[in-house]
């Protein structure tokens, strides 16, 4: 299959990190979708890729947060593309920092659940059965460090939320040991910004972007996940085809 045949669905890829990795697939040939609630995101989305590439790149207005709501989303993009080859998640990417758990009250923790964990579930319920049979197709999570410890005071629920993602992600590699679609994890142990705010150390969503492609354009692993510690390791999966990983 030619990557001109491939047709990416990008999940959160309005989002910082969603749209380096919506650019590097765009660039390279691929058509991608991306569905927001927001069709100013969305707009802002086709301004940011390469304009030589926006022909390439295919937005849908949804909310991929309900069941109905995914469900109407995933029929609107058969309906615009026919066909999904490769998913990308990078949904719950989202800071948090509202304080420690004893000021919070369930309504605050129920929204961070539902942005760090329930979107992905949801999401997930809709869109893997496109791709689950097909062993030329990927299903590839991208998630954060976050929940395996506090990064700092007033972010637990931050933790809990992306601990959760973490934990789903696991479930999936053992429920389905020997679904031929391939599914793999990138777990990223730092920060993530565009070129204009980068901080030492964090990474370049334009650098991430280009690596998830690669991961993807290979499709050589399953059931692996890949941590990212630094940019350097960025540079492993691009020019070396081997990162940090666990095979599960």
């Amino acid at each position: 299959m030619s990557k001109s045949e491939r047709v990416v669905l990008a999940l959160g890829g309005a989002g910082t990190v969603g749209s380096g990795i919506v650019k590097a697939f765009l660039d390279r040939g691929f058509k991608v979708v991306v569905i927001s609630r927001d069709s100013s995101r969305l707009e802002k989305l086709k301004d940011f890729v390469s304009p030589s590439s926006r022909e390439n790149l295919i937005t849908v207005v949804g909310n991929v947060g309900s069941e109905e709501g995914a469900e109407e989303a995933k029929q609107a993009v058969l309906k615009a593309v026919g066909k999904v080859t490769d998913i990308v998640s990078s949904l719950g990417f989202s800071w948090w920092q509202g304080g420690p758990p004893h000021t919070q009250t369930v309504k605050e923790l129920h929204w961070v659940l539902e942005t760090l964990i329930l979107s992905t579930f949801v999401s997930w319920k809709a869109f893997f059965p496109l791709v689950r049979e097909d062993p030329n197709c990927t299903y590839t999570f991208i998630t954060g460090g976050a929940g395996e410890k506090l990064l700092m005071p007033g972010t637990g629920f931050l933790t809990v939320g992306a601990a959760s993602a973490l934990a789903f992600c696991q479930v999936l590699r053992e429920e389905y040991p020997d679904v031929p679609c391939k599914l793999n994890q990138v777990k990223i142990n730092t920060g993530v910004a565009t070129p204009d705010r980068l901080a030492p150390g964090y990474l370049n969503h334009l650098d991430l972007g280009e690596a998830v492609a690669t991961l993807v354009e290979r499709k050589n692993t399953s059931h692996t996940v890949f941590n990212v510690n630094c940019p350097a390791d960025l540079k492993t999966i691009l020019l070396e085809n081997n990162i940090m990983s666990e095979r599960i």
